[in-house]
């Protein structure tokens, strides 16, 4: 049983107003530091209605020259528990909305956000549910890979689509994260929005703490993905980080611009989308059909449906023709389309925050407290929603407190002392794709991290390019040698099997098999014993990296399976 820590307090909070309306303005870095904006902030003065969560957190300047920012308990929970409960609503609500809407946008008009059987486990909540009871179990929020392997072998074997069902068959084989995330191993991992719907959780563990929220967050999200999708990571965690601290749509996309590399494909899509909403400020369809006609690159398939371009497009236009209304954004980007769901669960985060749980729970909106479990072995099957957010609120002062802060009692109240950080691009779209995910953790969150995929692997080098291609030549020349050996020497059935799809995949594979072409022929046997590692490559496998690598795959000598046989 995990014990959870109760932060039970009464205290009176003055209700604010929403902020005025303002126009979208270009993007462009904060014309002054967080420190700055929460004191101007602080300085609103806005009557109106609005939950107590919207509420402005007090700012000290601490003795260090640190920016400090007071949350009380009770501002901290309802924003956390709004968070994640704007996100069930946008994730659950939007299934039915999913992958409908390609070509043209919906018409959902009438929408009432409801859950009136309880939440259930889905994709775009459960993985992190998986990591975060592993956390309280850990007591460390950077979980190693080797026991995200097992976690994946335990709990996560059904209801996983493209890149997620790919890293989990690599698992088989022997690959670890961030090797399984990688765009050398992974076909889908150069585009696939894994990137966007597994971070959501791990950001609300870092209020007004943007950079840790991203460290957190790519600690997890590239177990599947790579590249451009890591920018995603980052620019969302950062974004949902801010919301704690504003509830400005403008500042909170600010933050999260400069939470990602100055010269990413994101950045480029999310100026776009501004540019189009101050253009067509009144019409969000005109925007939709920019976004369509622009990142819309592979005639609607899935390479589009499931890719960071028009998913990311779509959560930002909500944001912004939407504001910090609930049910507009999460409409919104029901209509805008393809993977919907996703979508309306960021954007509903990020509005969760700023409204907050008491006030989601005043629409009268029908909602059952619970979490069904219907996707994930051996996990509980008794938990709450309330349940999933209390775990969220104690690692959240945990996280507090490792990176600075501190939990105080001043005149029989909790607060919350938290460093703030300014929002900063944490991982570079250049660096190295590969490196472990402990070289991403701030040591003070990292818990018993594997050296093992550590060792040997050299330091990222600033403003590097890391395209697959170049991603093929620097793990080819650090792996050839030991790929040989499994080959030639032999081991057990999963070292060769993961020696052999290594090969094919880092363009070893012709050569080793003109060299040593028994022991090669050894080694497609080996993998060959993996029979969905050989049906995820043939059959579940996207255009264009999977047509590239099928057709490395059968130069190889690996033969296509003869039927498609279902994963789970």
């Amino acid at each position: 049983m995990v014990t959870r820590k109760l932060i039970i307090i009464t205290l009176t909070l003055l209700a604010i107003g929403p902020a005025p309306a303002r126009a979208s303005r270009p993007s462009q870095p904060l014309p002054f530091s967080v420190a700055e904006l929460l004191r101007r902030m602080n300085r609103r003065s806005r009557p109106g209605e609005t939950s107590p969560a919207a509420k402005s957190p007090a700012t000290q300047q601490a003795d260090d020259s640190s920016v400090w920012v007071q949350l009380s308990a009770e501002v901290l929970r309802d924003k956390i528990r709004g968070g994640l409960l704007g996100q069930l609503l946008g994730n659950l609500n939007g299934i039915e909305h999913e992958m409908k809407y390609i070509n043209e946008p919906g018409n959902v008009q009438d929408y009432t956000p409801a859950l009136p059987q309880g939440a259930q486990t889905d994709d775009d909540t459960d993985l992190e549910w998986v990591y975060i009871i592993s956390m309280q179990r850990q007591n460390a929020i950077i979980l190693s890979p080797d026991l995200i392997v097992r976690l994946w072998k335990e709990h996560i074997n059904k209801r996983i689509w493209c890149s997620n069902l790919y890293a989990r068959q690599l698992m088989d084989i022997g690959f670890a994260p961030p090797l399984t995330g990688s765009i050398v191993f992974n076909p889908w991992a150069e585009f696939n929005i894994s990137g966007q719907f597994v971070c959501e959780t791990f950001a609300l563990l870092a209020p007004g703490m943007p950079q840790t929220a991203a460290r957190i967050g790519l600690s997890y999200t590239r177990v599947t993905i790579d590249a451009e999708p890591a920018q995603t990571t980052q620019l969302f965690t950062a974004m949902i980080a801010t919301a704690f601290m504003t509830d400005d749509i403008d500042m909170i996309l600010d933050a999260g611009l400069k939470a990602i590399d100055r010269n990413c494909a994101i950045r480029e899509i999310v100026n776009d989308v501004r540019s189009w909403h101050r253009l067509h400020p009144e019409d969000w369809r005109a925007t939709r059909r920019l976004v369509k006609e622009k990142y819309s690159r592979h005639n609607g398939g899935m390479r589009d449906r499931n890719g960071y371009e028009l998913n990311t497009a779509s959560t930002i236009a909500a944001l912004l023709y939407s504001g910090t209304d609930f049910v507009k954004t999460l409409t919104t980007a029901f209509n805008f389309g393809w993977d919907a769901d996703n979508n309306a669960a960021t954007a509903g985060t990020i509005v969760g925050v700023v409204k907050g749980y008491r006030w989601i729970m005043k629409q009268n909106w029908t909602i059952v407290d619970r979490y069904h479990n219907t996707t994930r072995d051996g996990m509980p099957t008794d938990e709450t929603i309330t349940s999933f957010a209390d775990r969220i609120i104690e690692l959240a002062e945990q996280v507090i407190v490792e990176q600075g802060g501190r939990r105080q009692n001043l005149n029989g109240r909790i607060v919350y002392r938290i460093r703030s950080q300014e929002p900063a691009n944490v991982l570079p779209r250049g660096q190295r794709s590969e490196l472990p995910l402990s070289n991403l953790a701030d040591p003070r969150l990292r818990g018993d991290i594997s050296p093992r995929l550590s060792a040997g692997v050299p330091r990222p080098v600033a403003g590097a390019k890391a395209p697959a291609e170049a991603g093929v030549a620097r793990l080819r020349a650090e792996m050839e040698l030991q790929l040989k050996k499994t080959i030639i020497d032999g081991g057990d059935g999963q070292e060769i099997a993961f020696a052999a799809y290594s090969a094919i995949c880092l363009d070893l594979a012709q050569s080793f098999r003109q060299e040593y072409p028994e022991k090669w022929a050894n080694a497609v046997g080996a993998l060959n014993r993996y029979p969905k590692v050989v049906q995820v490559l043939f059959f579940h496998s996207p255009f264009p990296a999977g047509d590239r690598l099928r057709q490395k795959a059968v130069a190889a000598g690996l033969a296509e399976p003869a039927d498609r046989a279902k994963i789970w």
